[in-house]
Order: structure tokens, then C-alpha cells, then sequence
């Protein structure tokens, strides 16, 4: 009876550590897809808007505009090529992940900076991992006063 015992805690200690390893893995893997997208963003990069956005999107922007991922990817289509407009660099910090299986909730402090004007966003997003790849099909962004 004792080494049963044993064994059980021994093989609940090692499903937990691996439970726990696979969670570490998810949140660098979507820590690394928050960073590649704010900076495809910076740039407005349209293939990682794509790439990000699941297809049934719903977001809810600062201003208290609701859209989803076929308007961000119609906005594309109407801009011009050469912008005179300032370009605005998106970084994270202060991110915090939760791992639910086959979901995952973001959330993080977004700063934008506009040549010298800073701005500060509270975002969080919702992600569902299928076929092995993380879509954000939740956002919403709260600019910070």
C-alpha cells in the first residue's frame, strides 16, 4: 500500500510538471505572437493583421467602436502608399497571460509613441488555439487617462 501510495504522488508530481511546462511553452509562444504583431502593427503590415485576427473577430476599440476582422482588413485596401502621417511604435509591458486549454486570455499595457507623444492602452484579448496556432477573436483596448 505505501508504494502505491508513493507512485501516485510521484506520477501526480509529473503530470503537474508537465502540465506546467506546457503551459510555460504556450505563454512564451503567445508572449513572442503579442510582440510580432505590435510591431507588424507599427509598421502597418497587413499579412500580420491577417495573421493574428481570427476571422470571427470581435473588437472593441478605445474610442467604444465595435468592429470585426473584415473592416481592420478592408482599411488596406482604401490607404494610400505613401503616407505623410506619423508613424506610431507599439510595445507591451506588464503583460499578463492565463492559459485555459485551447484558449488563452492576454492582457497588457500598450504604449504607442507618435514622435514625441506617448499614449497608454489597457488591451486584453481573448485567443483560441486551432490547428495548433493562437487567433486573437477577442480585443478590446482601454486608453489609459
Amino acid at each position: 500500500m505505501h508504494k502505491s501510495l508513493v507512485l501516485i504522488i510521484l506520477l501526480s508530481s509529473s503530470l503537474l510538471q508537465n502540465i506546467q511546462a506546457q503551459q510555460s511553452n504556450e505563454i512564451e509562444t503567445l508572449t513572442q505572437m503579442l510582440h510580432t504583431f505590435l510591431d507588424g502593427a507599427s509598421n502597418n503590415d497587413r499579412d500580420t493583421h491577417d495573421n493574428f485576427w481570427a476571422e470571427e473577430l470581435i473588437y472593441t476599440s478605445s474610442n467604444g467602436t465595435r468592429f470585426g476582422k473584415a473592416e481592420i482588413m478592408a482599411g488596406f485596401e482604401t490607404q494610400t502608399e505613401v503616407s505623410n502621417a506619423p508613424k506610431t511604435i507599439y510595445t507591451a509591458e506588464n503583460i499578463k497571460i492565463n492559459i485555459y486549454d485551447d484558449m488563452a486570455v492576454v492582457a497588457f499595457k500598450m504604449k504607442g509613441i507618435t514622435g514625441v507623444e506617448v499614449q497608454y492602452f489597457l488591451n486584453s484579448g481573448t485567443f483560441i488555439k486551432r490547428d495548433g496556432n493562437w487567433k486573437a477573436v477577442n480585443w478590446q483596448a482601454t486608453k489609459v487617462p
